[in-house]
């Protein structure tokens, strides 16, 4: 197979604060650009399907490669038009990517469909991973035994550090680094915030932060192209 999901959210506020997130729209490009070289096609779906949000700060930082994508209608246009998850057929893929953003805290964790789409893929001998805030949709995951998919794993996510570093921490929900402890799963991090930290534990890799895109798809094309 040489396809890949890609998972993007529906949600534009943090909870009921108005205060504006969405898709970290620089985790989906950075992602998508560089699997799509390396061969594979990308399917992008989000829990409700149709619109994806994007954070006006992932906006105003977007680099030249994000603001080429930005530009691209047709691409563009597939954010407006995603697939939902239970519509999803997991066969069909070899892996399934989780991107961030601050929106997905509110919409991964509860989805049964995603839960139920990233099981059948890695019980099919397929790829789960994240990057950033889309940690948050491993968390859930239950395997056919009963076990979650995190507990006795080393994973990465974005950190408690992390989130007072971008001086949202009173925002969120929860704590993405404390979820995945409480879940029995080995949480590691770069020593020093906001740089690049990408790590894979057989099947399930995971990227620390915005900047780690690139280095966790690195990563999931290697972990792809050894199955």
């Amino acid at each position: 197979m040489s396809k890949i999901l890609a998972v993007v959210t529906n949600q534009s506020t943090y909870g009921t604060n108005p205060h504006r997130t969405g898709l970290w729209i620089a985790e989906l490009v950075h992602f998508y650009d560089r699997v799509r070289q390396a061969g594979f096609e990308v399917d992008i779906v989000s829990p409700e399907g149709g619109q994806v949000p994007l954070d006006p700060r992932s906006v105003r930082l977007a680099d030249k490669e994000v603001r080429k994508y930005m530009n691209d209608r047709a691409f563009m246009s597939s954010l407006d038009h995603t697939r939902k998850a239970a519509d999803v057929d997991p066969a069909e893929y070899a892996a399934i990517f989780y991107t961030g953003g601050h929106g997905v805290m509110w919409d991964f964790p509860g989805s049964a469909a995603l839960q139920q789409v990233a099981r059948d893929i890695y019980e099919n001998g397929g790829v789960v991973s994240s990057v950033c805030h889309g940690a948050c949709g491993l968390l859930n995951i239950t395997l056919s035994d009963g076990s979650l998919l995190v507990e006795g794993r080393t994973v990465t996510g974005f950190s408690t550090a992390e989130e007072r570093v971008a001086m949202v921490k009173s925002r969120v929900p929860f704590l993405v680094e404390d979820e995945f402890r409480k879940r029995g799963a080995n949480y590691v991090k770069a020593t020093i915030p906001m740089t690049p930290f990408a790590t894979a534990d057989g099947r399930l890799v995971t990227g620390q932060n915005p900047v780690s895109t690139k280095v966790v798809t690195a990563k999931i094309i290697e972990t792809l192209r050894q199955l």
